[in-house]
């Protein structure tokens, strides 16, 4: 593979900031890791702001790495999202001026899902579960609204931005790869695809483009491997115990109804026991890596590098890490000793990631 990524959030919105703080800083300390380190030559900076994906795609060229710009607004109307991503590619493009040839942007991000008026729902979680969703899906009744969509962003990215142009998709998605520079795919390894994982890939090859993995990864726990692709929240119970809420209520306006927090989501224990496999999530990287490489893909990007709002936890129904993608475990009040500037450590994946990397050709 040419491009050996992963992907850095510097902040995605949905239910609140999945990166909180962002130091500039700390980006730049953890991007050169992902270039000394981790051995990537490519990263794939996700988020909502503007401001914060333009700081760090500077940093990550400063460093010497190629980086996929990916700009994220979710849950809004066509209009608004056209005009973000406008936005994103007009800030974009002094980049690309400055460093020709070393920034990819796309214009967007598994769009049938995560945008409105492609297909019913307010949401991403109406949308699926629209009685509709999957039989439409599987007719293809989301294709042209989503290539409409793919045509207009195209145009008006390229009047912005002077630089290569693509897309994320589902693989479900029949994209008009004819826009774009380079076929993109986000792509998981689910239990139900397994054993014709490489295979499905083999049809965009037919559009005479490179072949990116825009995104695949695997969370940290035991079985992980055998469960469906997704957001993976099926495992964490983000809605508290009545009775913990009341205490927690009780104990502040004992004190004062100002600063109220209610009590961090925990692990879903009872529905299966799921148990901390750092060497599972390690394993399964690195044989979807040797898959894609085989496969002939110019490039893949690890989801995810980190994810400060799931940090680990000693004990295992706190241990919301187990839930996440990130290659680095999160720490909510400590730093780490592997890098003790940083409040997080690595896992078996991030060795694993890098040991793969560092061996393999392009």
């Amino acid at each position: 593979m040419k491009r050996k990524g992963v992907s850095y959030d510097v902040g995605r919105v949905m239910s609140g900031n999945w990166h909180p703080t962002f130091d500039p800083r700390v980006v730049h300390r953890e991007l050169g890791i992902i270039k000394n380190d981790l051995h990537c030559n490519a990263v794939r900076i996700c988020g909502l702001d503007i401001d914060r994906l333009s700081t760090a795609a500077e940093t990550a060229l400063q460093l010497g790495l190629e980086v996929w710009l990916s700009p994220e607004m979710w849950d809004k109307s066509a209009e608004e999202t056209l005009r973000y991503i406008t936005r994103a590619a007009t800030a974009a493009e002094s980049l690309h001026e400055r460093w020709p040839g070393r920034l990819v942007f796309l214009v967007g991000s598994e769009l049938t899902l995560f945008m409105q008026g492609i297909v019913p729902g307010r949401n991403i979680r109406q949308r699926m579960g629209h009685r509709s969703f999957w039989e439409n899906a599987k007719a293809g009744k989301h294709n042209p609204p989503l290539n409409a969509f793919l045509a207009k962003a195209n145009t008006a990215v390229r009047m912005a931005f002077h630089g290569p142009v693509t897309y994320a998709s589902l693989l479900w998605e029949a994209v008009d790869w004819s826009l774009f520079d380079f076929v993109g795919v986000d792509h998981y390894r689910a239990a139900r695809i397994k054993d014709r994982y490489a295979d499905m890939l083999q049809p965009l090859f037919a559009h005479g483009k490179p072949v990116v993995i825009t995104e695949f990864g695997s969370r940290t726990y035991q079985g992980a491997d055998s469960t469906t692709e997704g957001m993976g929240g099926d495992i964490v119970d983000y809605t508290p115990n009545l009775g913990v809420v009341l205490t927690y209520l009780s104990n502040a306006l004992r004190s004062s109804l100002f600063g109220i927090q209610l009590p961090p989501p925990r692990m879903r224990l009872k529905q299966g026991h799921y148990v901390r496999d750092e060497g599972g999530q390690a394993r399964e990287l690195t044989d979807v890596l040797g898959i894609l490489d085989r496969a002939g893909v110019e490039g893949a990007f690890v989801m995810t590098f980190i994810s400060p709002i799931s940090p680990y936890h000693e004990n295992p129904p706190d241990d919301l890490d187990m839930n996440s993608y990130s290659l680095v475990k999160s720490y909510a009040d400590k730093h780490g000793t592997t890098y003790p500037d940083m409040s997080w450590e690595p896992k078996e994946s991030f060795r694993a990631v890098a040991d793969y990397y560092a061996q393999s050709r392009g």
